[in-house]
């Protein structure tokens, strides 16, 4: 997958990845025609009850994102936070996610524990610690998976501090950078005049960075813009009101338009694939069953 995502990073055009948290979710995303997907780490925790503070571990999301990357034929970007640990750590990272077929990482200099993005208060690591990741990332990969390397010092140094860090970031080895938490449209222009390299552009809800539509991201030379909270935050407020309306009606008569129905399910699932293999391997025993009387 990763040769993949490399060739579209190649191509014109920009790459749209939504936010996906579990196998169904992507299956659908992948349905509808995205090119690549971005497994969130804040979705992921926010669907475990959890903050995005870096509390869930390299095996937990190894396993989410091999559940993914199992169903789906397009790239899977995965959000590994910083990296679970030090630049060992990362080598054993990128082992792992290479194991689970995923096409590419990002890595992010924040201290941990890890913020969101765009909440206040975060602290960089110094830009030595994030570079020994970088390197480590890159010589311990064997299928070329794309290390993003993702710089948070925006809010914390200055624009021209995070622009710095990527272009060192680009000299270590990063195939693509993530500026975090910009907070105009002239900050990612800036951005992309002066770092030389492909760019991921978040397209988050409710943070610093205002609404840009992804044909302004392409004119500005943007490469990836992913939507990492879209899908989470709607289920979340769809499945409130649903909720909602059961326990005050007693009925969900008037939530049937809302719901993919029972075939489209199964349809998305291929169940009934399944059933007919099912089918055919009952008539092969009972063949042979026959045959040895």
């Amino acid at each position: 997958m990763s040769s993949q995502l490399r060739k579209a990073i190649k191509e014109e055009g920009v790459i749209v990845a939504p936010g996906v948290f579990n196998p169904i979710v992507a299956l659908l995303a992948e349905r509808i025609g995205f090119r690549a997907l971005y497994f969130s780490g804040g979705a992921f925790a926010n669907s475990l009850a959890l903050p995005d503070l870096g509390v869930t571990t390299l095996s937990e999301v190894v396993r989410a994102a091999s559940e993914i990357t199992s169903v789906i034929n397009v790239p899977l970007i995965v959000d590994v936070d910083t990296g679970f640990g030090e630049a060992l750590n990362v080598m054993r990272t990128v082992e792992l996610m290479e194991r689970a077929n995923v096409a590419a990482i990002h890595i992010e200099d924040q201290v941990m524990p890890k913020k969101c993005g765009h909440l206040p208060n975060k602290e960089v690591v110094p830009t030595e610690e994030m570079v020994k990741k970088i390197i480590a990332a890159k010589q311990t990969s064997k299928s070329g998976i794309v290390v993003i390397a993702r710089t948070d010092a925006r809010a914390v140094e200055g624009l021209d501090s995070a622009i710095e860090r990527a272009q060192t970031y680009v000299k270590a080895g990063a195939d693509m950078i993530f500026p975090e938490a910009l907070e105009s449209e002239d900050e990612f222009k800036e951005f992309a005049k002066k770092v030389h390299a492909p760019l991921l552009a978040n397209m988050t809800e409710f943070g610093k960075t205002p609404y840009i539509e992804v044909s302004k991201f392409e004119e500005m030379g943007y490469k990836v813009v992913i939507f990492p909270m879209t899908a989470f935050r709607v289920m979340l407020k769809a499945v409130e009101e649903a909720l909602k309306e059961l326990k005050q009606k007693g009925t969900q008569k008037g939530l049937l338009h809302k719901m993919l129905t029972r075939e489209q399910i199964y349809e998305l699932i291929s169940y009934y694939k399944y059933e007919q293999t099912d089918r055919l391997l009952h008539e092969k025993a009972l063949a042979l069953l026959s045959d040895t009387h």
